[in-house]
């Protein structure tokens, strides 16, 4: 495994395999092109230049908009590898969702990610009108490494006004190995070793690793956050992390609903075309977002 401090053109092999997984796995076992919504790409001002946006609308959409936060390790993943994830959610919520194609490491390290993040979350919350969205219902949310970024998010004291957190099999402490990292170290999708390749590669030397924004479950404060939704996955290194979020959520009174999908695995709802119940899983978060943001 090469080093953090290892020059990105040395990297770039690497990293290369990582983004080509998965987009592969999307493609491959992606179950299709998704539903069909209405799309439009669209650019949002950012701190390094313009971030690329995807919103999606269904048919029957309500008020309620959805900035979603794709994962792939800080390194891989966009708009196309999670577009019919993103088209699965806007179908069967009726939310509009809009995906942010934030900065990739090793190119461009913490916290570029993160400042995408906010800054694509901001530039929704001050266009909401001329998007047809209700500014007053917006939520953020991701998968992943996406899950994470969307939670830090929902901590910055300079987000706008959120309803709501959705976190996908987020992954909200680097620092920290709880029993499930231990227990689907092996055999379950999740390989530690890439895990911490990308870590190194989004990070690189000299980073506090127990930084909010990188570990939001170790804010040293919560209680101002949005209500949060968050859906893990039984087999899933960093089910125990998901957990642990909610039941602190809790404690200070944060609304917090936890739904835990026996038998899954991390990215289980990428991978709708090859696991027969991913798909209901997606439709049932789906649901939950209409009751939460009509």
């Amino acid at each position: 495994m090469l080093g953090a401090s290892a020059p990105v053109d040395q990297d770039a092999p690497a990293t290369e395999a990582r983004r080509l997984t998965i987009e592969r796995l999307s493609r491959v076992a992606g179950g299709g092109a998704g539903p069909a919504v209405v799309t439009r790409d669209l650019q949002a001002a950012g701190p390094a230049g313009s971030i690329a946006l995807r919103l999606y609308a269904s048919a029957a959409p309500c008020s309620g908009a959805l900035v979603w936060l794709h994962g792939g390790g800080w390194v891989a993943g966009g708009l196309d590898s999670h577009d019919p994830l993103c088209r699965r959610l806007a179908a069967s919520s009726g939310v509009s969702v809009i995906a942010v194609d934030y900065r990739l490491a090793p190119e461009h390290r913490f916290p570029a990610a993160f400042e995408d993040a906010l800054a694509a979350v901001r530039w929704v919350a001050e266009h909401a009108g001329s998007l047809g969205l209700a500014a007053g219902k917006l939520a953020v949310g991701g998968d992943s490494v996406g899950a994470g970024l969307a939670a830090a998010v929902a901590l910055s004291a300079d987000a706008p006004p959120l309803v709501l957190q959705v976190l996908l099999c987020p992954v909200l402490d680097v620092v920290h190995e709880r029993p499930s990292r231990r227990l689907f170290r092996h055999g379950f999708f999740m390989d530690p070793k890439t895990f911490s390749r990308d870590l190194d590669d989004y990070c690189g030397p000299g980073v506090d690793r127990t930084d909010p924004r990188l570990s939001p479950l170790l804010a040293r404060h919560l209680g101002r956050e949005p209500p949060a939704l968050i859906h893990a996955a039984e087999c899933d290194p960093f089910r125990d992390e998901a957990c642990a979020y909610a039941d602190r959520l809790c404690d200070v009174g944060v609304g917090a609903r936890f739904v835990l999908w026996p038998g899954m695995i991390h990215y289980f709802y990428l991978l709708v075309g090859a696991i027969p119940a991913a798909a209901p899983a997606v439709e049932t978060l789906g649901a939950e977002l209409r009751e939460a943001l009509a």
